[in-house]
């Protein structure tokens, strides 16, 4: 699969069923060395102030379970989904 075919995809948590955000260029973490991604970075969920905001959701690759035409599936379980956030 190419890069740019995850981008615009929704991303769904398959633990709840909710919507986490979609899949941007520059949201993706990526070893340099290898070329695999180790993590999804999506924007914090703070509404209109978010813009301003420089932390982001992480998502770690390994918690992707699978990638349809439309949505990726992730499983996070509540450790994760206490907006562990990643500053850069």
């Amino acid at each position: 699969m190419r890069l740019s075919e995850l981008i615009g995809k929704d991303i769904v948590n398959i633990q709840n069923g909710g919507r986490l955000g979609t899949v941007a260029d520059s949201d993706l973490i990526i070893d340099l060395e290898t070329g695999e991604i180790q993590s999804i970075l999506l924007p914090s969920r703070a509404g209109f102030l978010s813009l301003f905001d420089r932390n982001n959701f992480t998502i770690p690759w390994s918690c992707v379970k699978k990638i349809g035409n439309e949505v990726i599936i992730v499983d996070l379980d509540d450790t994760h989904l206490n907006y562990k956030k990643f500053s850069y």
